[in-house]
């Protein structure tokens, strides 16, 4: 059995989620925002739910993102300005449901 180290202030940090797991918790959130039919940010959606940053977040966000688009749930509407702090205001995409998905008929 694998021992676990204490973070600096004495906390056991959370078990490490795989790929899988992690998109199992945080798509539910974004499936949500495509139902409402209201444009959004990634980033929006992981700041008003509090989602857990994913294994490898360089490839994982978009990993997560473009499966939801082949899923016909979210679709590019437009690009603005990052809101995330160390995002430097680069470009991202904004999104919104489909109608499929504002109608409940994709997840």
């Amino acid at each position: 059995m694998a021992s676990v180290q204490p973070t600096l202030d004495g906390a056991i940090p959370a078990p490490a989620l795989d790929y899988h797991s992690w998109c199992d918790a945080v798509r539910p959130a974004f499936v949500a925002a495509a139902r409402s039919g209201r444009l959004f940010t990634s980033y929006e959606i992981v700041k008003d739910n509090g989602l857990p940053e994913p294994p490898n977040p360089r490839a994982d966000w978009g990993n997560l993102v473009n499966s939801l688009v082949r899923d016909h749930v979210i679709e590019h509407v437009t690009f603005d300005r990052s809101q995330r702090p160390t995002g430097e205001k680069s470009a991202v995409h904004v999104w919104r449901g489909t109608r499929a998905a504002q109608a409940g008929r994709a997840a």
